[in-house]
């Protein structure tokens, strides 16, 4: 059996304040970049705090996608950890859009039993929508 995963460890900033505290919405969003992903859909569980803020889930065959929303700042957290042939990037790159973040940071990380793959931080991205600055950093070994 093969242990080897991507996690995708996202923080989005400057998101649409409404819909971060639309349980429905959020669950229609994240369902839809499950399936960008090429994930299959096992279930899924949200939930709506008082007096704002979301937190769910998206449980997948290949493995989850969560998210936890601060209306009030327009900040959410995001998880992608898929397995198989599921991209997440793809995931992030859906929910970026639906959230309307205006910048996000990425940490990708590699998961597995595989000794040379486990916990090792393959890249991390800093993106601001509307600035020419995009930074990257990539780190190599296992860690």
């Amino acid at each position: 059996m093969n242990t080897f995963g991507r996690h995708l460890l996202v923080e989005y900033r400057g998101c649409n304040q409404a819909l971060l505290d639309d349980q429905e919405a959020l669950e229609r969003l994240m369902i839809r970049a499950a399936l960008s992903a090429g994930a299959t859909i096992v279930t899924s569980s949200f939930h709506t705090f008082s007096p704002q803020g979301v937190s769910g889930v998206v449980v997948i065959q290949e493995s989850h996608l969560s998210i936890h929303t601060w209306p009030e700042v327009g900040y959410a957290s995001a998880d992608f950890y898929t397995c198989g042939d599921c991209r997440p990037e793809l995931a992030h790159e859906a929910l970026a859009q639906g959230l309307g973040s205006t910048d996000y940071e990425v940490i990708r990380v590699n998961r597995g039993l595989e000794a040379e793959r486990s916990m090792n931080v393959v890249r991390h991205t800093q993106h601001s929508v509307g600035s020419d600055i995009a930074v990257t950093a990539a780190t190599g070994g296992a860690q």
